[in-house]
């Protein structure tokens, strides 16, 4: 009888409530925690020259004027041995700035090219002294004349060779630098001495091989 009077009212009441939406299933928190962990970035690892340099920035200052004094000493000590190493190696390459007084200039680098670019009988003269000095050693006389006659031979023969050395820095001196304020003799005499050195110990190092065209 209610439900034909009022069917309105029947059919608020007996309205079902909306169906709610079922809520997200959420994961297990150990799944969150290895999926963070997964797509964590890795940091780079620092290299060797950086954690060098990281090391020695980190540093700690002196603790006491002893201490200071010390790092001192050793910090002029390295340089020092930097300032050598660098000489040496400018000297061998020939590098003006780091050359002794009797070594610079253009025309006794070029006296340096004459002497490199040719055997020398001065190289052979010392090396040979040492075995001539032991056969004198001998008691054999006849030991003793065949040393003393080789003495005199590779001593004429360093002399025509220091000739024809100074000869031929002549005609290339007088050639390239007719304006030179260099004297000859004492180009001669430098040629002489570096002729008589052997090749691997001669300074600067030799930049022609033996027969190039200077």
């Amino acid at each position: 009888m209610l439900r034909a009077a009022y069917p309105w009212l029947v059919a608020l009441f007996s309205k079902k409530p909306a169906e709610t939406s079922p809520e997200p299933e959420q994961a297990p928190e150990t799944d969150i925690i290895h999926a963070s962990r997964s797509h964590t970035p890795k940091k780079d690892k620092a290299t060797p020259k950086r954690t060098v340099a990281q090391r020695r920035r980190a540093e700690p200052p002196p603790a006491n004027r002893r201490e200071a004094l010390k790092r001192a000493r050793e910090k002029g000590r390295e340089d020092r041995r930097q300032d050598r190493r660098e000489s040496y190696e400018g000297m061998k390459a020939g590098d003006e700035r780091y050359l002794l007084t009797r070594d610079k200039g253009p025309e006794r680098a070029l006296v340096r090219d004459v002497v490199d670019s040719r055997r020398n009988a001065g190289t052979w003269f010392f090396g040979g002294a040492f075995i001539l000095l032991a056969l004198s050693m001998v008691r054999d006389y006849r030991a003793v004349m065949a040393a003393n006659l080789i003495w005199y031979l590779l001593a004429l023969a360093v002399v025509v060779d220091t000739f024809l050395i100074s000869r031929k820095i002549k005609k290339m001196i007088t050639g390239r630098f007719p304006k030179t304020k260099e004297r000859l003799p004492s180009l001669y005499f430098y040629g002489f001495t570096r002729s008589i050195m052997f090749r691997r110990l001669r300074m600067p190092r030799p930049r022609v091989k033996v027969g190039e065209a200077i």
